[in-house]
């Protein structure tokens, strides 16, 4: 911006500039600052459905390595997802859940073998089937986080 308030403009002639990497480092740190800040700052609800949209990166990742087959990116995708997937688990709480807290436990346990036998054998019609469920569990969390009662709650 220019001195008055005036915004600089760009000829159509100026080249592009790529970024340096001192740049994209500093974005990247800049992007890690916010998420730490967006995940510190979460109500229990929240936190749940950002590990949820982690998941569904993951599968969507894995689907892209899949079809292009990227055996790298498959095995690292479907590792994340499955780091996820502990990580919902670890934070059910059976006292509290009761029998739907046993249920998602089935669900993520049974979500759990797919995963580790796509990564082996991958299909991504069984994927689409997965990421389907995880994507339904996440807009019930979701919905759920935005009653009043429950954000009181958590």
């Amino acid at each position: 911006m220019m001195p008055g308030g005036q915004l600089r403009t760009v000829a159509a002639d100026t080249p592009w500039q790529t970024p340096t990497p001192d740049a994209i480092v500093s974005y990247a740190n800049h992007a890690a600052q916010y998420q730490e800040v967006a995940v510190r700052s979460a109500a229990p609800g929240q936190l749940v459905v950002m590990v949820y949209d982690h998941l569904l990166l993951n599968l969507r990742r894995a689907r892209l390595s899949i079809e292009q087959g990227n055996m790298d990116l498959r095995l690292t995708s479907f590792d994340r997802a499955r780091q996820a997937l502990g990580e919902l688990m670890s934070t059910l709480d059976h006292e509290q859940g009761g029998e739907m807290a046993g249920q998602l436990n089935a669900l993520y346990t049974f979500v759990l073998g797919e995963l580790a036998d796509l990564g082996l054998r991958p299909e991504i019609g069984r994927l689409e089937r997965i990421t389907l469920i995880v994507n339904e569990l996440r807009e019930a969390f979701a919905t759920v986080g935005q009653h009043p009662a429950v954000r009181e709650v958590a």
